[in-house]
């Protein structure tokens, strides 16, 4: 599975929340998810299988498909949550 992290410019937070899901699925134990991370404009929806974003940017990322929306880019416990319903719900946990 790959999972792309998406920000406006690429750069800073969507590198963050990149480092972040690859800790949060250490701790999980999963493992053969790729994790990237990209901005807006170049994501494409062949990129990923799942993107995350954040809220301000919720809108527009509904074309690249399957979009998690995180209300707080540095909320690890919000994070950690959806990445493990995530992992749940592609049957990697």
């Amino acid at each position: 599975m790959k999972v792309a992290a998406v920000c406006g410019s690429g750069l800073g937070s969507s590198f963050m929340v990149e480092m972040n899901i690859n800790s949060v699925l250490n701790e999980l134990g999963v493992s053969g998810v790729d994790v990237a991370h990209y901005d807006l404009g170049s994501a494409a929806p062949e990129m990923a299988d799942v993107f995350f974003v954040g809220s301000d940017l919720a809108d527009s990322a509904q074309h690249l498909g399957e979009v998690v929306v995180l209300d707080s880019i540095i909320d690890l416990d919000e994070l950690r949550e959806k990445v493990e319903a995530l992992c749940k719900e592609k049957g990697l946990l």
